[in-house]
C-alpha cells in the first residue's frame, strides 16, 4: 500500500501513458533493506530548439507561453501538467516532482525567436504548465533571464505562480509595469497551512504569497488572484476568505477554476485522498463526478474549467457575489498592449576597408 512521503504530493510512480514496458515489484521472501521514506531531487539541463509554445484552446486567454522548466518541485497533487512527464518517459507521479529539467539556453533561443522575420507579438504567459518560480529558479534563474530579454524588447508578459520568489524580480517587473506590459497572478486555493502542506507540499505558504503580492503591488505591478483549483468539500468554503485576503494584499483582479483530473492525475488524486482524507474521499469524488457529467474529468472546451451542474453553478454564483462585494471588476480587463514591442535592429556587419 502506498504511503505518503514527507514533502511530496504523489504517493506512487504510475507509468507514463506512452510506456510500452511496465514493471511490478513482488517480494520473493529474501531479506531486503527498507526503502528510505524520501526521494532526492535531480535537476538536469534540457536542450530545446524553441521556447515559445502556441495554444489554440478557446478556454485559455493566452495564445503563446514559455515554460522555463519541465516538472515542478512544488508537488501539487492536482497539477494538470503531471502527464507531460510521460513525453520524456517518466512517471507523472513522484518523477514529476523529483526529476526536473531546466532550459539553460532559454534566453538565447527566445531572442532568436523574437528576431524571426515572421514573429508576431502576442502577450506571453509564464507559468502555463509548470511554475516559473519553483524553488530551482533560485539557482538557475531561467525565468529571470527570460524576463530580461522580454523587457529589452518591451514584450508583454503574464505570469502565474504559487511562488513567493517572484518578489525577487520586482525590479524587472516594475519596469514592465511602467508601460503596462505585465500582470502577475497568484494561485491560492487555500489559506489553511495544514491543508497546504499535503496539497501543495513545497509551494510557498499562502502568507508568503500574499506578502509577495503586496511587495509587487506597492511597486506598481498589477497583481491578481486565482482561487485555483477549488476542490469541493476540501477548499470551497474558503472562496470568500481567499478573495478578501488577496484584495487586502493589493489584488485588482480575480478568477477561479474548479479541480480538473485529466489522464493519470485522477488516479494520483484518488490515492492522495484515500491517504489524507479517507473519511471524505468518497464524498469529494461523488461531487466532482456530478460536476463532470458522471466522469472523473470533462475534457470538453467551454465546460472543463468551471464544470456544470447545481454545485458548479452555486460555486460560480458565490464567487461572483464575493468578487463584486470586494470591489473586483467582473472581468480581467483589457489585455496587455503589443504596440510597444521593439524588434531588434537587423544591421548587417560593417565591412572593413583594407587600405
Amino acid at each position: 500500500m502506498a504511503t505518503s512521503i514527507k514533502g511530496r504530493g504523489a504517493l506512487s510512480q504510475p507509468p507514463g501513458r506512452f510506456d510500452k514496458l511496465t514493471k511490478t515489484l513482488e517480494h520473493d521472501g529474501w531479506y531486503e533493506e527498507e526503502e528510505p521514506n524520501k526521494h532526492e531531487t535531480i535537476v538536469l539541463p534540457e536542450p530545446a530548439r524553441s521556447v515559445i509554445s502556441r495554444n489554440k484552446s478557446p478556454d485559455i486567454h493566452f495564445e503563446a507561453s514559455i515554460n522555463p522548466y519541465r516538472g515542478c518541485a512544488h508537488a501539487c497533487i492536482y497539477c494538470y501538467a503531471r502527464p507531460s512527464h510521460a513525453y520524456v518517459g517518466l512517471s507523472p507521479g513522484l518523477d514529476f516532482e523529483t526529476r526536473l529539467f531546466y532550459k539553460a539556453d532559454a534566453a538565447r533561443i527566445l531572442e532568436a525567436e523574437l528576431n524571426a522575420k515572421n514573429y508576431q507579438c502576442r502577450p506571453l504567459m509564464l507559468g502555463a504548465n509548470t511554475d516559473p518560480y519553483q524553488p530551482i529558479e533560485k539557482v538557475h534563474k531561467v525565468t529571470r533571464s527570460v524576463l530580461e530579454v522580454l523587457l529589452r524588447y518591451k514584450h508583454p508578459v503574464n505570469i502565474t505562480t504559487k511562488g513567493a520568489l517572484v518578489a525577487r524580480d520586482v525590479d524587472l517587473l516594475a519596469e514592465f509595469a511602467r508601460d503596462g506590459l505585465v500582470r502577475v497572478m497568484f494561485s491560492i486555493p487555500t489559506l489553511d497551512n495544514d491543508l497546504k502542506r499535503v496539497l501543495e507540499p513545497r509551494a510557498a505558504s499562502a502568507v508568503a504569497r500574499l506578502k509577495a503580492m503586496r511587495v509587487l503591488s506597492d511597486a506598481g505591478v498589477p497583481v491578481g488572484v486565482l482561487v485555483a483549483p477549488i476542490i469541493p468539500v476540501l477548499t470551497e468554503h474558503e472562496i470568500e476568505a481567499v478573495l478578501e485576503a488577496s484584495r487586502e494584499a493589493g489584488a485588482s483582479v480575480a478568477g477561479y477554476t474548479l479541480l480538473r483530473l485529466p489522464w493519470e492525475v485522477k488516479d494520483l488524486f484518488r490515492e492522495w485522498l484515500a491517504e489524507h482524507f479517507p473519511d471524505r474521499a468518497a464524498h469529494v469524488m461523488s461531487i466532482l463526478r456530478a460536476m463532470r457529467g458522471g466522469r472523473d474529468n470533462d475534457p470538453q472546451f467551454g465546460t472543463r474549467m468551471h464544470a456544470t451542474g447545481p454545485v458548479a453553478a452555486l460555486i460560480r454564483q458565490r464567487f461572483r457575489l464575493a468578487r463584486r462585494k470586494l470591489g473586483y471588476p467582473d472581468e480581467h480587463g483589457a489585455g496587455l498592449p503589443t504596440h510597444l514591442f521593439r524588434p531588434p535592429l537587423s544591421t548587417p556587419p560593417q565591412l572593413s576597408l583594407d587600405l
